[in-house]
């Protein structure tokens, strides 16, 4: 495996694949929903840090975004298996897949 020489920050992620941030954040918020080291935590400060997903990671969260929007159901299910939050679920099932 090659040295990752570069992080894009979460916001930057939504950005670039028209997502809403809050759903992103819903997603990586379980590190066990990315591979090991997709997720990276960069300080900016003694007490402040933000996140950030290696290029990897975002191949990796696109991917099963485009899984999970196949379909209605799938959208949902997915929602079901990645958020934690069942209001948050809820919110993004309100809205039809793309």
């Amino acid at each position: 495996m090659a040295a990752v020489t570069s992080f894009l920050t979460l916001d930057y992620v939504a950005r670039i694949l028209d997502e809403n941030v809050e759903l992103l954040e819903a997603i990586i918020s379980n590190d066990d929903n990315l591979t090991y080291g997709a997720i990276v935590s960069v300080y900016t400060g003694p007490d402040e840090a933000i996140t950030a997903l290696t290029g990897d990671g975002v191949k990796e969260l696109t991917d099963m975004l485009s899984d999970g929007r196949l379909t209605t159901k799938a959208w949902h299910q997915f929602l079901d298996d990645f958020i934690d939050d069942p209001e948050l679920a809820a919110r993004f099932k309100a809205h039809k897949p793309r």
